[in-house]
């Protein structure tokens, strides 16, 4: 089954048929600032438009941000759910180009980390509804909290968003090593934010892969990068993806590219095929 939504309707979804799989992708980052809930954002909108279900999860529970970012007003969010009074399949919202999106609160600090008891919840409700799309993108908050190792824990990949910052390089690693270490994860894609050129791309990401190879002995996957737009900030005060109100612009273009490049991602692999056995393996062994 899928749901089935146009972007005006604010009813509870549509049932359609299930997806045969689910690509459960998150989208992190070391440090704030880096622009990772717009490349969310507008991943989920190019996903869309290459004829993907997506499904956004926005899992920075304290300080979710993303249907400001799109211009929706969710009449119940994540901590209804977690509050026992709602179902995830009542707080799905109607995103731009057909997403669905799952929104956070914001200003709740109880929410910044998750008990195991919201944690199985969650699990239980997030099989349910993630088994109806193609993706669901997560996005998590920054740093290295609970909830941002487990949602990166829980996922089939993991893309760390960076930009040309030394702060962000420094935060980026410190993510990876907890990960890596404490949570024996050693794949990670990097996606490189806000530079100027191909070049400055590859120099920030060679910088973070040979501290990653030297101390961590894993090697990263570089996915590409985001150029320096001036249409990104534009979009962003209309509360839209450039991907939809300025399908042009150089970052809209490689939005695209990269969706292009995350559609042809071979389909997951047992044990990481369902997010049933992701949540439930992390609960076990925490």
């Amino acid at each position: 089954m899928k749901y089935m939504l146009s972007t005006k309707d604010t009813a509870k979804p549509m049932i359609g048929r299930e997806s045969s799989y689910t690509h459960v992708i998150t989208v992190t980052s070391g440090k704030g600032g880096v622009g990772k809930t717009n490349v969310v954002a507008n991943l989920a909108v190019a996903l869309s438009r290459a004829g993907k279900e997506v499904l956004v999860l926005d899992a920075d529970l304290g300080l979710g941000n993303i249907d400001v970012l799109l211009g929706l007003v969710p009449r119940y969010t994540l901590e209804h759910v977690l509050a026992g009074s709602h179902h995830l399949s009542d707080i799905v919202i109607p995103g731009p180009a057909g997403i669905q999106v799952l929104p956070a609160s914001s200003g709740l600090p109880q929410l910044t980390s998750l008990s195991d008891a919201q944690q199985l919840l969650l699990q239980s409700e997030l099989e349910e509804v993630a088994k109806t799309v193609d993706v669901l993108l997560i996005d998590t908050g920054a740093g290295i909290s609970p909830n941002v190792t487990y949602f990166a824990s829980a996922a089939q990949e993991t893309v760390v968003v960076i930009s040309p910052e030394p702060t962000s390089l420094t935060d980026a690693y410190a993510l990876i090593k907890v990960l890596c270490r404490q949570h024996r994860e050693r794949r990670f894609k990097v996606l490189v934010n806000m530079v100027k050129s191909q070049r400055d791309a590859t120099q920030t990401f060679r910088k973070l892969d040979a501290a990653a190879d030297r101390f961590l002995h894993i090697n990263l996957e570089y996915m590409g990068y985001i150029p320096l737009d001036d249409y990104l900030p534009m979009a962003v005060l209309q509360q839209k993806a450039v991907t939809e109100c300025f399908p042009h612009s150089p970052s809209s273009r490689a939005f695209v590219q990269l969706a292009g490049q995350i559609a042809e991602w071979p389909v997951p692999q047992l044990p990481k095929s369902t997010v049933q056995f992701l949540w439930r393996q992390l609960i076990h062994t925490a």
